[in-house]
């Protein structure tokens, strides 16, 4: 988490766009009975998850800063 806040915004938001990728991967895979590791799925909801939260602190953080 602390990683994440460290990064800038735009970092931030193609972090989020790979996680999403690397999910939209794992369904496809586990569709397609190709998904090896069942854990990249849980993996990667908690990575889109923390990356939003990031991206909610510094909108409410600027929004009460003025």
């Amino acid at each position: 988490m602390k990683d994440m806040r460290r990064l800038s915004d735009n970092e931030v938001a193609d972090q989020l766009r790979g996680a999403r990728e690397e999910l939209f991967d794992a369904k496809f895979k586990l569709a397609t009975r190709q998904l090896k590791n069942f854990r990249t799925m849980p993996q990667a909801r908690r990575k889109i998850a923390r990356l939003l939260t990031v991206m909610r602190e510094r909108t409410t953080e600027s929004e009460t800063n003025g």
